[in-house]
């Protein structure tokens, strides 16, 4: 028999799960798995603030599929890497996170960083949990994927206590959790079922098909693609916290409005689509929801107005879903097609005024960033696209809507910070494909030291950061709330983020005048270093738009 640790149980399960790359800050507490990891070839990205590790797993997951994995030492490393599993709840990010713990024969004593983590990060997973056998590890691990992966994709938390890590198993070998153990194992829609579903929206006039973000990017999002081409029922893509007021759906608030039946494939009725109530929807809408989650089907009977609205309710796993709807669809619908034309207008109108250049001289407008980012991935539909930010990158989502080959944004969570850790994991997860990241100059603050971790790791991206002096975001909500002259605390300097950069060893441009703009994305994407285009911006509001209107309303000023 062979004696390991269970650090080095719980290491080798990982590699048997497919993990070859975690994310990362050392620490007492961890140390014994930063060991093991040697042994079972775990690449280990360490950062320089625990959060961005998170936010990191939390990239990888949705972009690839596969969880995300990051790990802290415990107390205050783990407190740090917390926050962000709030945002990696609202994307639905498979994320395993793992910190280490005080042991378990000191507890209850004031042993060192002794903290109750695994409540601390209860609110914010699906699952949180400390182990308490050095032979049971590889199950615990096997435990994390099978819930992080399963349903409603999210976050878990597991805590590791440095004796259970440090102790012996005298059959260890046998204690590692084969590959076999992590097969995903899924709850699938009945064929049936199915065709009820689609008979149902075969019969309105104004059917339609909301998704969340499970199905964002990679297979899923060819899954709704070959959803809509099977049905010919439009699938929209839901995932920002603007939610109908997202200016990259265009108009669709319009088309919602006028719809008689939505399938909800996955996205809940939540404050998104403001608990499928009028006036977003019309009073009379009724309402079909396929979710992998009991509990969200029971919200969505209490929040819906009239119970009688919601015609069908069915438990089962979103991607396996769309796959039952796709065979269960006997072609597209040919009675819908004003529709399918009316709800495609929609969803690609932008003003007219958008052609014209908003920018002043020596304060860029937040359109004509996202104007050059398009141009650029219209010339480049493999790039990856990141999304970070308040008012400004709102600009950005809606030039590029869903042009570029992967796309993330912060998310229904709404959380703002993670952008620069995203672009890293992004370019870490395809090395090959140029990533290009729109972020204000608050978010910006987050996690700048980390152009240090991708210098070293070499992970090029480029960051254009809108540079307006403000927490945008919430000076326009003061400005509109309560007028210029009671508008506190949002005021920020406008530093040479490029500067900062560069001293770094990344690359860094000042850009003033958005005629520059192309010319800086070029040269930034070929330093091939992690680079930031520090844009010299104006504040403006996010934008807020629609056909009635003809014309983008914005508030604020440079």
């Amino acid at each position: 028999m062979t004696s390991l640790r269970g650090a080095d149980i719980l290491a080798r399960s990982l590699h048997n799960a497919g993990v070859r790359r975690v994310f990362a800050l050392s620490g007492n507490h961890i140390m014994p798995l930063f060991d093991a990891a040697i042994d079972a070839r775990l690449d280990i990205v360490h950062v320089r603030h625990e959060g961005a590790a998170t936010h990191m797993a939390d990239a990888w997951g949705r972009l690839t599929g596969e969880p995300g994995v990051c790990f802290f030492t415990g107390g205050p490393g783990h407190a740090n890497a917390v926050g962000p599993l709030f945002t990696a709840l609202g994307g639905e990010s498979p994320l395993v996170m793992i910190s280490g713990h005080a042991p378990l024969g000191l507890l209850g004593r004031d042993a060192f960083q002794e903290l109750r983590q695994a409540e601390m990060a209860a609110p914010a997973c699906k699952a949180a949990w400390t182990a308490q056998r050095a032979d049971g590890l590889g199950q615990d691990i096997v435990r994390a994927f099978a819930l992080a992966r399963s349903g409603r994709p999210g976050p878990v938390h597991l805590s590791l206590p440095t004796d259970v890590m440090e102790a012996l198993v005298d059959d260890g070998a046998a204690r590692i959790a084969p590959p076999s153990d992590f097969a995903l194992t899924t709850v699938a829609l009945a064929q049936e079922s199915a065709r009820m579903v689609m008979a149902a929206l075969g019969a309105a006039r104004r059917p339609l098909i909301l998704t969340g973000p499970v199905m964002g990017n990679g297979s899923a999002r060819q899954l709704r693609e070959q959803l809509q081409a099977a049905s010919g029922i439009p699938v929209l893509y839901m995932e920002s916290p603007r939610g109908v007021a997202d200016p990259s759906l265009g108009a669709a608030a319009e088309v919602l409005a006028r719809a008689d039946l939505v399938l909800m494939l996955g996205k809940k009725l939540d404050f998104t689509v403001r608990f499928g109530n009028a006036p977003v929807f019309d009073a009379g809408c009724r309402f079909i929801q396929i979710d992998p989650d009991s509990e969200a089907l029971r919200r969505a009977a209490l929040a819906i107005d009239d119970r009688a609205r919601i015609s069908m309710s069915m438990l089962a796993d979103t991607l396996p879903a769309a796959r039952a709807l796709i065979q269960a669809a006997t072609g597209p619908l040919p009675g819908i097609a004003d529709w399918r034309e009316e709800v495609g207008a929609a969803l690609a109108y932008r003003p007219e005024s958008w052609a014209q250049t908003l920018s002043t001289e020596g304060a860029v407008h937040a359109l004509d960033i996202g104007k050059a980012l398009r141009a650029y991935v219209e010339h480049h539909p493999e790039a990856i696209y990141v999304s970070d930010g308040g008012e400004a990158s709102q600009w950005s989502q809606a030039c590029m809507a869903e042009r570029a080959a992967l796309r993330m944004t912060n998310g229904p969570g709404g959380a703002i910070g993670g952008g620069v850790a995203f672009a890293m994991a992004a370019r870490m997860a395809y090395p090959d494909r140029p990533v290009l990241l729109t972020i204000g100059d608050g978010s910006f603050g987050y996690h700048i030291m980390e152009f240090e971790t991708a210098v070293r790791c070499g992970a090029p991206f480029v960051a254009l950061v809108a540079n307006d002096g403000a927490w945008n975001a919430e000076y326009q909500i003061q400005l509109r709330a309560y007028g210029r002259e009671r508008a506190i605390g949002c005021e920020m300097m406008q530093p040479r983020y490029d500067q900062m950069v560069a001293a770094m060893g990344a690359h860094g441009e000042l850009v003033t005048r958005a005629e520059d703009l192309p010319g800086a994305i070029e040269r930034a994407i070929a330093s091939g270093k992690p680079a930031c285009i520090n844009v010299m911006a104006q504040r403006a509001g996010a934008p807020s738009f629609s056909r009635r209107a003809g014309a983008p309303t914005t508030s604020g000023g440079s």
